[in-house]
């Protein structure tokens, strides 16, 4: 193959003639018929349940992995003795054959083992395009759930990228994970760390208690994980209704209540006093009053924006005042403004004379959301609100959360706000059947005031 490289010699331009594909090939020939062979790679597990053995070629071993050019010397004759977890064993072929060849084929249970190898013997580009595999199919349909053993061996193996890739999937897809069969294989630490996120995305607080009752029952951990668990639910977030009935219905409540009943008192104390009063006595920033990203329309509503690209759109909705009960019969009704092309605010001046919360369309412009109540209300003392729009979007056949956004009032004030998005793509992350699929949730934030003196 003749290729211009647009380099200069002696003679002018210069071409470059490439027939890598055929030497690539022929390694492979080389691996796979041994011609050549100066090195016997013997592949044991522990119990010797599965032996294999590789002829391959010190010289290449050495080139692709530091490890191997410190073990290859050291070798009894011709044969390298290597042990092998059975998992590694089963796939060491296929490693071997990504160090002749730089390419690899892998399903989904191949990928830690494979991880395994390729950080064990430190070839970091495997390792690092692993990693990006397994970060790209965490959506993936397997038949008995893969994210929790990933998270599990990312924490093992120090792979930071992709711990922190699987905690976050699982805490923006937690209603989906909570119906698995993964949810009852969690570990305390992961369960724990999952608790702990304001960022979950749950249909409710009552959606969250349900599955942590039943990973309590079916895991019989000893009593302090499950006391630290049960007091890292946000029983405030619950309707005084739903406190009176898993008070008198919940086995694992009834069996661990002392544990919680300081949480299950403030939770009542909430609902029946006045936020701004409360504010005046307790901390209510603490996490037991900050809600999560709940789905639950009364939180906040969906939005699918048809063709996005093409103008303005805008929609309005209501949410509860606050999650206490003494705001549980008010309601805010919110606007919400799409923009496909936002003058940055710092430019916006330049061509409205109001400058305010209209957006100013120009090419070039980027996506933004303004949310904004329809009117101004004394209730709204002593709270704060909170936006959160979540964006999802398809991956292998199913719809996750793509990204999620925080902000005051505008998407305007985090800067990033489908930053990555070409929504003038059909073939765009971010799109699903060329509608971009949002939600909208309203967190509202009381705000501890003065402390009163007694």
């Amino acid at each position: 193959m003749l290729k211009s490289d647009g380099s200069q010699d002696e003679g002018g331009g210069g071409d470059t003639i490439s027939h890598s594909s055929t030497l690539l090939r022929r390694l492979e020939t080389l691996l796979v018929q041994g011609n050549s062979s100066d090195v016997v790679l013997r592949v044991e597990t522990p119990s010797l349940d599965e032996v294999k053995v590789i002829q391959a070629h010190s010289l290449v071993l050495s080139l692709q992995s530091p490890v191997f050019e410190e073990l290859l010397p050291s070798r009894n004759g011709s044969t390298l003795l290597l042990r092998e977890s059975p998992d590694s064993a089963a796939v060491f072929d296929k490693f071997i054959r990504y160090l002749y060849c730089g390419e690899i084929s892998l399903r989904l249970e191949q990928a830690t083992p494979l991880h395994k190898l390729a950080t064990k013997y430190h070839v970091l580009e495997l390792q690092q395009g692993i990693t990006q595999f397994m970060t790209q199919n965490l959506a993936r349909d397997s038949p008995s759930g893969h994210v929790v053993g990933w998270y599990e061996y990312a924490l093992q193996a120090g792979d930071i990228t992709l711990r922190d890739s699987c905690l976050q999937y699982l805490a923006w897809n937690l209603s989906s994970v909570l119906l698995s069969g993964e949810w009852a294989t969690m570990s305390s630490q992961l369960l724990m760390s999952l608790l702990q996120r304001s960022d979950l995305i749950l249909q409710s607080e009552m959606e969250l208690f349900a599955a942590l009752e039943a990973w309590i029952i079916q895991n019989e951990p000893d009593s302090l994980i499950a006391e630290n668990a049960l007091r890292a639910v946000r029983y405030a977030m619950m309707p005084p209704q739903e406190l009176f009935r898993l008070q008198t219905q919940s086995p694992i409540l009834a069996h661990y209540q002392e544990s919680v009943r300081d949480l299950l008192y403030m939770s009542y104390q909430f609902h029946s006093a006045s936020p701004l009063h409360m504010a005046k006595y307790f901390d209510v920033n603490c996490s037991l009053f900050i809600p999560r990203n709940y789905l639950s329309p009364v939180w906040g509503s969906a939005w699918v924006i048809n063709n996005p690209t093409r103008d303005d759109r805008s929609t309005s909705f209501q949410t509860q005042l606050g999650p206490s009960g003494h705001d549980a019969t008010k309601r805010v009704t919110w606007n919400a403004l799409f923009s496909p092309r936002w003058l940055p605010l710092s430019m916006r001046s330049m061509y409205t004379e109001t400058g305010a919360m209209q957006p100013t369309r120009v090419e070039g412009g980027r996506p933004r959301i303004i949310i904004t109540p329809a009117t101004s209300s004394a209730d709204f003392a002593g709270v704060n609100f909170q936006k959160t729009v979540i964006v999802m979007a398809q991956k292998q056949g199913k719809v996750v959360v793509r990204h999620v956004y925080n902000f005051h009032q505008s998407t305007e004030e985090n800067g990033d706000f489908l930053a990555e998005a070409n929504l003038y793509h059909r073939t765009s992350d971010y799109l699903i059947d060329n509608s971009l699929y949002l939600h909208i949730v309203v967190k509202p934030l009381y705000q501890t005031l003065i402390t009163a003196k007694n």
